[in-house]
């Protein structure tokens, strides 16, 4: 089970395991469950019924060759719940040595689609804290904006280095912020590098750790049979909303709506919900050096979906998204806003609601 720090991935690990008789949950992190693993092959024999919880794995990697051969042994499907918070190296580890042993499932924090199905969505407070547990489920704005920025700054200055990343926390700082202050932006990495004394290869590291720790997404171009000039650069998003807004110091609603970045906010807010919603898609944005520009491209094997995100009750999409339409051929097309009720402007294009295209799809 990968995803980010905080996201719920302990609690659900931990509901799993009440539902079994026999359960150890071993927490990587403190001295006193990494110790029980100086022999792994005992601990696991005095454990052979158990379901063994490994939290923050990434802490051990040299577990995944035991784990492998314990696996061939027992022939028990369920045995082992990993859990991890960074998913470069983890990955390929696993991968390797536990390949068609492993079942992967990504963690994030709360979407828009699961709290539509409790009944407990409520469109600003997601937007505006984002859906980290903690950070919805605060009593107030203040005191989810304060549990944000402790947060984000614990990440850098404290987990980092327990993942293994032995970077200056001041030179990650700024990025981030630069990352944020570019959200929904091409990612030009000679540009950042530049703006913070680093070049243009430690600038693309510092993009990996923040996407492999599941703070930043980056979108692919469309490439796709297209003869035009295009943008040939990732975009980069801050995932979660919430914080987003933290690192920009908006506290409120009001400061949101009030806010430059608060197209961009929707935007990055609608893409994050509808790529965890439907991971099932290969998804990128278009954007020729002329200016067409469709937000995001959803395409599979039959089909091509284009989805604009507007912040604005009547929203007009320019020239320069028509176009798109055209130079990708899709096949159907929706404009994202924050109305009520869906309506089209044009054969195949649509304005409807987030919560539409959540609970009904985008086909």
């Amino acid at each position: 089970m990968l995803g980010p720090r905080q996201c719920g991935k302990t609690t659900l690990a931990q509901m799993i395991g009440s539902e079994n008789p026999h359960f150890s949950h071993l927490d990587l992190e403190r001295p006193s469950d990494l110790r029980k693993l100086d022999d792994p092959e005992l601990f696991f024999k005095h454990h052979q019924q158990d379901l063994v919880c490994l939290d923050e794995v990434q802490n051990r990697p040299d577990l995944f060759p035991v784990l492998r051969a314990i696996i061939d042994e027992r022939k028990r499907p369920g045995q082992l719940i990993i859990l991890g918070s960074a998913n470069g190296n983890l990955l390929q580890q696993s991968a390797e040595s536990l390949a068609g042993r492993i079942s992967y499932v990504e963690l994030t924090p709360f979407i828009a689609k699961e709290l539509l199905e409790e009944n407990c969505y409520e469109i600003k407070k997601h937007w505006m804290r984002g859906g980290y547990p903690k950070s919805y489920l605060a009593e107030n704005d203040v005191n989810s904006f304060h549990w944000r920025e402790v947060f984000v700054r614990t990440l850098i200055e404290r987990d980092f280095a327990l993942l293994g990343i032995g970077i200056s926390s001041k030179n990650l700082q700024r990025f981030i912020m630069m990352i944020a202050h570019l959200h929904g932006q091409v990612f030009n990495a000679s540009r950042i590098g530049e703006s913070i004394g680093v070049s243009y290869h430690t600038a693309r590291s510092y993009l990996d750790i923040f996407e492999n720790t599941y703070l930043i997404r980056t979108l692919p171009p469309f490439t796709r049979n297209v003869k035009k000039r295009i943008i040939k650069s990732p975009k980069v998003y801050i995932r979660d909303s919430g914080v987003f807004h933290a690192l920009l110091n908006m506290k409120s609603f009001d400061d949101l709506l009030g806010h430059p970045s608060f197209g961009l906010s929707w935007e990055g807010y609608c893409i994050e919900n509808i790529l965890c919603t439907y991971p099932e898609w290969d998804y990128s944005f278009y954007r020729t050096a002329s200016g067409n520009e469709v937000d995001l491209v959803c395409t599979d094997y039959r089909q091509t979906i284009a989805i604009e995100c507007k912040a604005a009750t009547a929203p007009r999409p320019g020239r320069g998204f028509w176009q798109a339409l055209e130079d990708i051929s899709a096949d159907r097309a929706w404009i994202v806003a924050p109305v009520e009720d869906s309506y089209p402007i044009a054969d195949k294009v649509s304005v409807c609601s987030l919560k539409t295209i959540l609970d009904e799809g985008f086909v």
